[in-house]
């Protein structure tokens, strides 16, 4: 498997993605936005479908209900009923988790680190 490294960057935008796929790859730039947006569909069909995603090596995304619940206006102190809704989920892998905190099991570098 090959590390991909960001650069210094605060965040990951779908351009960001893109030109790592272009560069990974070897698609054009266009083929490697039309493959991202398939996959990014793949996984919010699945989610609006109320089924998993799991990302081995990343983690998994899941829907949740949430049922109604009564919650207070914090100027007034007034009761508001909070309506039932669905939320999104994502639960990392012990890997990312593990290469967030740069911990390994093997007395190694995490993965990333190099």
């Amino acid at each position: 498997m090959q590390h991909v490294t960001f650069i210094s960057m605060e965040t990951v935008t779908r351009a960001t993605l893109v030109e790592q796929i272009y560069q990974q790859v070897g698609l054009s730039r266009k083929e490697s936005a039309v493959l991202l947006e398939d996959i990014l569909e793949t996984v919010m069909l699945a989610l609006e479908q109320g089924e998993s995603v799991k990302i081995s090596g990343f983690g998994t995304f899941s829907v949740r209900q949430k049922g109604q619940r009564c919650g207070r206006n914090p100027k007034t102190g007034e009761e508001v009923p909070i309506l039932p809704r669905s939320v999104l989920v994502f639960r990392p892998s012990q890997l990312l988790r593990a290469a967030i905190n740069h911990e390994t099991g093997d007395g190694g570098e995490a993965y990333g680190d190099e």
